[in-house]
């Protein structure tokens, strides 16, 4: 087991592999991710399993933390993407997720989230974890909101079209 394995009584988080590749590359390809999150330039395996290298696996051996498969416990189908991610463009690690359009509605999003930010603060010793999203991506800010987060500022990030709303932990200065 991984440190950063995780289990929830639905799901299981482990650190990205190659062999995701396959899923991956259909993750970011669909049109939500490409609405919400943005082009990522992943259209072969070879450029998932580039993503996967140079996203994920470079921030767990630089950060020790970054976005993990999440799946189903029961038969273990992938289901999404979900982690603490430390971007240079902001001051805290940003809980990140992505799940596949099919998986929508069924809480995936916000027990995944959850798992993530009580193992940044049990495991990894992180205790303030902000959110930003898309102002039109009504279904992440509700998961926002469900995690405890706030909403603070809109601000323009390198490497994001458009503005991003900025949330942060309710009535809490950064530790």
């Amino acid at each position: 087991m991984h440190s950063l394995d995780i289990e929830t009584p639905r799901l299981l988080l482990r650190p990205l592999q190659e062999s995701d590749a396959p899923f991956i590359l259909e993750l970011v390809n669909e049109p939500a991710f490409l609405a919400n999150i943005g082009d990522k330039d992943v259209h072969d395996l070879a450029g998932a399993r580039n993503y996967i290298e140079k996203g994920p696996q470079a921030s767990y051996r630089q950060h020790g933390h970054g976005l993990l498969m999440v799946a189903l416990r029961d038969g273990g189908e992938p289901v999404g993407i979900c982690g603490l991610v430390k971007r240079d463009s902001l001051p805290h690690p940003d809980i990140g997720y992505a799940f596949l359009a099919r998986h929508w509605g069924r809480g995936y999003a916000s027990e995944a989230g959850a798992a993530c930010l009580e193992h940044g603060r049990a495991r990894l010793d992180i205790h303030y974890v902000v959110g930003i999203t898309a102002p039109h991506n009504q279904g992440s800010i509700r998961v926002l909101e469900k995690l405890g987060l706030v909403y603070d500022r809109t601000l323009n990030l390198p490497g994001i079209d458009g503005p991003s709303l900025y949330f942060v932990p309710p009535g809490s200065a950064p530790v």
